[in-house]
């Protein structure tokens, strides 16, 4: 009977140690998505290209976006003297195998300009590729959902 309960404890602590390292690989592949909006809301464009491979598309609206339409898209929205994005995220699938990721997220962000406030709400795919030990965006699927 020590014998099965021992090999039961093994297989727990295993279980527990794969998935606690399953955790840290998750929150290391979700930590490039969030500066990547830290760096959209402060217009960084140095942000932009430090999280995100060279070869980055990032599919809106029907449209493919490279990493220079998205800095275009950045400089355009953030003219307004006023103009603030606050970013929260609901992390809903992410999967680590190897060198490459997938990361599936609810993103809500709060935009102010010219004085008002606008609520936007997405579903978001990312995949990220580890790059010299650092996860990079490689491909962003966005899908803006509409409130009722």
């Amino acid at each position: 009977m020590k014998k099965i309960s021992i090999l039961f404890s093994l297989i727990i602590v295993a279980v527990t140690a794969t998935s606690q390292s399953f955790t840290k690989q998750s929150h290391a592949a979700q930590q490039p998505i969030i500066k990547l909006f830290v760096a959209l809301s402060n217009s960084d464009t140095a942000g932009l290209k430090l999280y995100s491979t060279s070869d980055v598309k990032s599919y809106e609206y029907g449209q493919m976006w490279t990493i220079d339409t998205m800095i275009q898209k950045v400089m355009v929205v953030s003219k307004a003297a006023d103009f603030k994005r606050i970013s929260s995220f609901e992390f809903v699938n992410t999967i680590v195998n190897n060198n490459i990721a997938w990361v599936t997220y609810y993103l809500q962000s709060t935009f102010t300009r010219n004085g008002k406030e606008e609520l936007v709400k997405w579903m978001e795919t990312v995949i990220l590729i580890n790059q010299k030990k650092q996860w990079k965006i490689n491909t962003l699927h966005s899908t803006r959902l509409i409130s009722n």
